[in-house]
């Protein structure tokens, strides 16, 4: 298949797939599967198109294996954390549940088939990526892969310390300000981002592979305005208050920066009426 083939049938498949997502939350009665699942998908549909794809064997295998790793790595993740606290909805699920109390699963249903639109938006770089039929992979490919390694390893490095960290029973109430993440308070969140930004130079050494442009602005969007970022904030805030204010007001939300010390903390929690 050509590359406008394969991202007609990637809308097929991402349609399905949480179609069958959806199915699945209904009848174990938790929506927030949806959410791993929609992670899932990108592996999926990017694994199929590997395997339909006119394109070169090798950079077919080279993308397919890259979105294979990131998307498994956080959707299991995410999975993981939903098990742990099933039948416990997500805030993000529990609050949509509340605002569409009469027909919940109607709601969820067309929830679902908008993170389709999305899985599929997404995952046109696989699409024209696999099916470049140049020979051997170019400059930006290889730039990509480069950059890829050093996010998915950020990505492993803060999933690590974080875990570290909670489990010595001495830090349940403190914040984790240490490795990668005295740098951002979202130092995982960053390394996915630059993921994508990894996805969009992989499909630029392609024909038509600029188009996806907007695939790392969406995510950044997503991340820092939409579900991502705010709502972790908010559960940060109301676990532990003023140490995260601190905090908040030491370390970069989002692009990693070398922390604030002094007494510029000091004064900023006085001036928002908080005590040192």
């Amino acid at each position: 298949m050509n590359a406008w083939s394969l991202i007609g049938f990637g809308a097929n498949v991402s349609v399905i797939v949480m179609a069958l997502a959806w199915a699945v939350a209904r009848r174990l009665k938790n929506a927030s599967l949806i959410e791993p699942a929609w992670t899932y998908g990108f592996a999926i549909v990017a694994c199929l198109y590997a395997l339909i794809g006119s394109g070169t064997p090798f950079r077919k295998s080279l993308i397919a294996g890259m979105v294979l790793v990131s998307s498994t790595l956080l959707a299991t993740s995410l999975l993981r954390g939903i098990i742990w606290h099933h039948p416990t909805e997500s805030d993000r699920y529990a609050l949509l549940r509340e605002q569409f109390p009469k027909r919940p699963w109607l709601m969820f249903f067309g929830f679902s088939q908008y993170r389709a639109g999305l899985l599929w938006l997404l995952s046109i770089p696989f699409a024209i990526a696999c099916s470049n039929t140049a020979p051997g992979i170019n400059g930006w490919e290889v730039i990509a892969l480069i950059l890829w390694l050093a996010a998915i390893t950020g990505v492993i490095v803060s999933k690590f310390q974080t875990a570290r960290f909670r489990s010595d029973r001495g830090n349940s109430e403190k914040v984790c300000a240490t490795g990668l993440w005295q740098y951002s308070r979202h130092p995982d969140d960053f390394a996915h981002w630059v993921i994508w930004i990894a996805y969009f130079l992989f499909a630029l050494g392609s024909p038509w592979g600029w188009i996806t442009f907007y695939c790392p602005l969406l995510v950044l969007h997503s991340m820092t305005k939409s579900t991502g970022i705010p709502a972790s904030e908010a559960r940060c805030l109301k676990s532990f208050r003023d140490e995260y204010r601190r905090y908040q007001i030491a370390t970069s939300a989002f692009i990693p920066r070398p922390p604030k010390t002094g007494h510029g903390i000091s004064n900023r929690l006085r001036e928002a009426g908080h005590p040192e």
